[in-house]
């Protein structure tokens, strides 16, 4: 008996497991900058900032403001503005302004992003052969309504149904975030279900916590992969392999 013969429900992560992000932060906000006339700001300042900026925003109002009701809008206004500052650049308001709207708009499309050959495949099959997937992401809603979609991974026929941290005012590593997506699939046991993702500490550790099956993905060959083996976690190259694996009579014992 395969793996696949004991799962009623396969949640997924999706930045690193279903889709990538392309080129540099520094692009798109060189490509915004140079949209009104201004220079490239410096690709190395502006990265390092945003790192900063986005931390202070997760830690003092997370999941994108869902509690204060923040509009997505504002939370990444607050966001880029802090990023350009950090990194010495501080435009005034009409400028700003102007950048800023260039890059939430190319953020809220398929742009930025690629989608891994293998991810859409892997969705359809498991759907096929009757499983629920279940998208489980620390993202906004634009990602659900907007991304995924222009990137060909619809709801209905792709996924069935997601757990967006901006929709539900919960984040991985919070176990709750599995715990819901159990909810959301029809309250299905914990052992009938596996998580896929790219993080052991986001994805592995707290789906394993409430009782799901996990694995973890290694599409760029991190140098954390090895740790994450020696700890007892099942690590493979790609949703090929997951396929594989899931297929092996080998893992269903």
């Amino acid at each position: 008996m395969s793996m696949l013969t004991k799962l009623r429900l396969i949640t997924v992560d999706v930045t690193g497991t279903l889709i990538a992000y392309k080129g540099e932060l520094g692009d798109y906000y060189c490509m915004a900058a140079k949209s009104v006339g201004l220079p490239c700001p410096d690709y190395k300042r502006v990265h390092e900032g945003f790192k900063l900026a986005y931390t202070e925003m997760v830690n003092k109002h997370p999941c994108f403001g869902f509690s204060e009701k923040i509009p997505n809008i504002v939370w990444w206004k607050t966001c880029v503005r802090d990023s350009f500052v950090r990194a010495g650049y501080d435009y005034d308001e009409e400028t700003f302004e102007n950048v800023f709207r260039r890059i939430y708009a190319t953020f809220g499309s398929a742009a930025p992003y690629s989608i891994f050959p293998d991810s859409q495949p892997f969705l359809k099959g498991l759907r096929e052969k009757g499983i629920i997937v279940g998208i489980v992401s620390n993202a906004e809603y634009r990602y659900k309504d907007v991304v995924l979609p222009a990137l060909g991974l619809h709801e209905g026929s792709e996924w069935d149904f997601g757990v967006f941290s901006g929709l539900e005012g919960v984040e991985k590593p919070d176990p709750r975030m599995y715990e819901i997506a159990l909810e959301r699939a029809g309250n299905i046991a914990p052992e009938e279900a596996l998580h896929i993702g790219d993080s052991i500490r986001k994805d592995y550790l707290p789906a394993k916590s409430v009782g799901m099956h996990a694995l973890l993905l290694d599409r760029f060959k991190t140098p954390d992969a090895e740790n994450w083996k020696k700890s007892g976690a099942t690590v493979l190259p790609n949703l090929v392999a997951v396929q594989e694996w899931l297929s092996s009579e080998e893992h269903g014992r």
